[in-house]
This record gives C-alpha cells, sequence and structure tokens, in this order.
C-alpha cells in the first residue's frame, strides 16, 4: 500500500516539475534577460521584478516537494525515484539524439514546454534527476518499519490464581495462639463418656 501512494505520488510529482518548474524557470530566463554582454536587470536588484519573483516561487515550491519526498523515510522511495528514472532517461536520450529529445516533450507551444526544453538543454533535469533517484539504492527504505505496541496487561492474575483468603482452612476468628488463650470447656466427671482424671504417680497403696 504504501509503494501504490508512492506510485500515485510519483505522477503528481512528474506533473509539478512539467508545469511549475519548467513555467518558472522560463520566467527566470526571460524576466531579467537584456542585451547581450550586460549583466541582468543592470546588476542591479531583482526584487521589482515581478517575473523573477514567480520564477523563484515556482522553483523553490518544486524544490521543496522533492525534497520531503527524498528526505522522509515512511514515504516510498518510488514517489521521488521514478520521475528522477524519467529525468535520467530523457537526458540521455537527449545525448544521443537532439531531435528525438525534443520531438517527445508535450506543449512545446506554450510555456511549460519550452521551460522544459531549456532545463534540458541546460543540464538541469540530469543534476534534478541524480538527486531523485537516491532514495532508490536505500534498502530501508524500501522495507515498512513494525509497528511497536505496547504489551497488553495481564488479565489473568485473578482468575489464575485464587484468593488466599478462600483457600484458608482455619476460619478467621481462629489463630495460632486461639488454642492457648481460650478457656476448655467443662466436663462432667460422671458422664459415660467423660475420661477418669489423671491419677497421681503416687497413690493411696504406696502409704499401706
Amino acid at each position: 500500500m504504501r509503494h501504490l501512494v508512492g506510485i500515485v505520488l510519483a505522477i503528481v510529482l512528474a506533473a509539478a516539475v512539467f508545469f511549475a518548474a519548467s513555467w518558472g524557470y522560463l520566467k527566470l530566463l526571460i524576466g531579467p534577460a537584456g542585451p547581450a554582454g550586460r549583466l541582468p536587470g543592470g546588476g542591479g536588484s531583482l526584487l521589482h521584478n515581478h517575473a523573477v519573483l514567480e520564477g523563484f516561487g515556482a522553483l523553490l515550491g518544486v524544490g521543496l516537494v522533492i525534497g520531503v519526498l527524498i528526505a522522509v523515510p515512511r514515504i516510498s522511495p518510488l514517489a521521488a525515484g521514478l520521475p528522477g528514472l524519467a529525468l535520467l532517461a530523457w537526458t540521455g536520450l537527449y545525448l544521443f539524439s537532439v531531435r528525438r529529445a525534443v520531438q517527445y516533450i508535450p506543449l512545446k507551444t506554450r510555456p511549460y514546454g519550452n521551460g522544459f526544453e531549456a532545463m534540458l538543454f541546460d543540464g538541469v533535469l540530469a543534476l534534478v534527476g541524480m538527486a531523485m533517484i537516491i532514495p532508490l539504492f536505500v534498502p530501508s527504505r524500501w522495507r515498512s518499519k513494525p509497528v511497536v505496541t505496547s504489551p497488553a496487561p495481564y488479565a489473568g492474575s485473578t482468575a489464575a490464581f485464587p484468593d488466599l483468603q478462600s483457600t484458608q482452612t482455619m476460619p478467621a476468628d481462629r489463630g495460632l495462639l486461639s488454642d492457648w488463650t481460650e478457656p476448655m470447656p467443662p466436663t462432667d466427671p460422671n458422664s459415660p463418656g467423660a475420661s477418669s482424671p489423671p491419677q497421681a504417680p503416687w497413690g493411696p497403696a504406696d502409704y499401706t
């Protein structure tokens, strides 16, 4: 499930690179452009140039999304790795055949296509693609971390071991000293079942 979400994020990131990053990169190229051999903006500040600020904002936003998808361990490496592989493949095609690489760029008549072509020519796609495929080579990013759960409280303490009070055979009102402190009930010597009183070791016969 995590890698399926990563594929969806990869599609979203690829769209962000093509539309937002390409548009912002083209803004940076066209906005401060001046005569050849002169510094952009006449060498002064570009903070008043709205095209430059918009271009930087678009590039920073896409860069932040790419950084999050690369750095967060819980996100599947496919989220950043698949678009990175596509950018590297496009760069490789550009090295082998410039005509085919440009031919496969969609919406070339729009600013998105022009900006993507400019990033391809300047090597920006190659640099970004190399950074985006780094999570693919980290083994821990492919394994989901096990969920650590706290042990359940031991519920069999009262069921397995009966109450000690219920196992006592001695009555509650008796103790070890009760046999010494409790008076014995009187017995009738004339009763048939009564035992005779103990005789002294000497008897009347000893005096005769």
